[in-house]
């Protein structure tokens, strides 16, 4: 028979110690003339660029001439926003397909932003055919940029996050891929990390735990190098996030017992508690009790001294039950007066209540009636206390009996 010893909480009391026109007349009209609107298949960001907002005759803008239409293309940006505010989503979207138009004047790298956000809206209002629309035009974009020059890691970066608010999430991650790429070649760490950060994120919106997991421990490799507990700690929990998601529980009690050092050096104690609640869950999903029970018990014990009587309860309750799937009902009755007391202190009823019953089944089951009968009483008052359940300990105390009246005969 497994026996768990309860551990000494004296190291946890030494951890709290540590305790863009020619002329500026070109500007006075900013707002859209609002004729009949566009066939719906016809795509507003391939109509000719036409508007009195820049010259007749297409030339380069001078910075003053670039910085005016700059401010009213911002000017348009807020008009439409205001419209679509009031539910005017045609209107609204007709006036940002005219920004989105004239933001080329300023060159594909403030296009491209200008498309990510506007494409974003779209989606977010579900308006299909406009993010089919904004979507062709940052391929187009692509295309053409790769056709002239290799791509700036600027350039890359913006059509990545661009993809990313349209949710071409398999776009973005070639872009993101690429960046990579180059920025290892030209030894650009900065740029590198800020690539992997983004892969990092897109893996996890696709599910991808596989690849998430791997961009996130070469994360985590970076911070530990530099250091940067903050960061550690950030890569720390989505790896232990990734990890239970993707039914790891070895990977994940090994990263989440990395987190509790991280948390123990930053001080952040009042974290430890779920996490250890947490890595004796995993170490029970591995078949391991004895380590089960030891986090459990190191999560009472602190979260005790620190007051903390959710996690208290939480911790005390898994121990419980962890004794109990072992049959070892003498020490799971030890656990569950330790968890009344919690629960009385911190005034939850209907945990008292399931604590109650808990241990009204285990004296039950050892046909200790007289005990099993008081714990059901007791229950059925904190049932009646709540208005809940009060018919199942009714039962429970009409079944005791019978077994009481039986073995008297």
């Amino acid at each position: 028979m497994i026996h768990f010893h309860l551990i000494n909480s004296k190291f946890w009391g030494l951890i709290l110690t540590a305790i863009t026109l020619t002329q500026v007349s070109f500007l006075v009209n900013t707002g859209p003339v609002f004729a009949q609107l566009p066939d719906p298949k016809i795509n507003p960001l391939e109509l000719p660029l036409d508007d009195i907002l820049i010259p007749a005759f297409p030339r380069p803008l001078t910075p003053f001439e670039q910085r005016k239409l700059r401010q009213a293309l911002d000017e348009l940006n807020a008009q439409a926003q205001a419209e679509s505010d009031k539910g005017n989503d045609e209107v609204a979207f007709e006036i940002w397909y005219r920004e989105l138009r004239l933001r080329r004047v300023l060159g594909r790298l403030e296009e491209i932003k200008a498309l990510g956000r506007v494409g974003e809206i779209a989606w977010n209002k579900t308006r299909t055919i406009d993010v089919q629309f904004i979507s062709k035009r940052l391929v187009t974009l692509q295309n053409l940029s790769e056709q002239e020059d290799p791509l700036s890691p600027e350039l890359l970066l913006a059509l990545a996050e661009a993809y990313q608010r349209l949710h071409s999430l398999d776009n973005s991650i070639n872009i993101y891929q690429k960046v990579l790429r180059n920025a290892r070649k030209n030894e650009a760490p900065l740029t590198e990390e800020e690539a992997l950060k983004g892969l990092g994120k897109l893996y996890l919106a696709k599910f991808d735990y596989p690849n998430s997991a791997t961009i996130y421990e070469e994360l985590l490799d970076r911070a530990q190098a530099k250091p940067n507990a903050y960061e550690e700690g950030i890569y720390l929990q989505q790896l232990a996030e990734i990890y239970n998601k993707s039914l790891q529980p070895e990977n994940a009690a090994n990263i989440k017992q990395r987190l509790v050092e991280n948390y123990l050096k930053s001080k952040k104690i009042l974290f430890i508690p779920p996490l250890k609640i947490s890595i004796g869950q995993d170490y029970e999903a591995m078949d391991q009790p004895e380590q089960a029970s030891q986090n459990y018990q190191e999560a009472y014990s602190l979260a005790w001294s620190l007051q903390l009587f959710g996690a208290a309860g939480e911790a005390l309750t898994k121990l419980g039950n962890l004794y109990q799937n072992y049959e070892q009902d003498d020490y799971a009755l030890q656990i569950y007066q330790n968890l009344l007391q919690v629960e009385q202190l911190s005034y939850n009823y209907y945990g008292l209540m399931k604590v109650y019953d808990q241990v009204g089944q285990i004296y039950f089951k050892r046909e200790q009636y007289p005990q099993a009968l008081a714990s059901f009483q007791q229950g059925l008052v904190l049932a009646k206390a709540i208005n809940y359940k009060q018919d199942y300990f009714i039962s429970k105390i009409q079944e005791v009996n019978q077994k009481m009246t039986a073995s008297e005969q």
